[in-house]
């Protein structure tokens, strides 16, 4: 298992695949490095539990988990006992 401690990024977008609408769920490591892609057709809290699942199969929970606050993420991490994530940085 790849120990990864310092803070991951969640986040999803929505992407057309074979003509279909589905999301790409993907989690960054504190130096951009993809750790997990993930599609699926929904964003809820199910979608995400099962997400969070795959990425810590491979590697150790981090200390901090840096969200766009999408309801799903608090809702699933609240789930597996994270309590706080933090908002998103923005450049410019």
């Amino acid at each position: 298992m790849k120990c990864t401690f310092c803070h991951w990024h969640l986040d999803e977008k929505l992407a057309k695949f074979k003509g279909e609408r589905n999301y790409l769920w993907h989690a960054t490591d504190h130096e951009s490095e993809v750790l997990e892609s993930f599609m699926k057709k929904t964003r809820n809290k199910k979608a995400a539990l099962k997400f969070f699942k795959k990425v810590m199969r491979k590697h150790c929970r981090p200390e901090v988990f840096a969200t766009d606050r999408l309801r799903s993420f608090g809702a699933a991490l609240k789930e597996i006992g994270v309590w706080q994530t933090g908002m998103k940085s923005t450049v410019g």
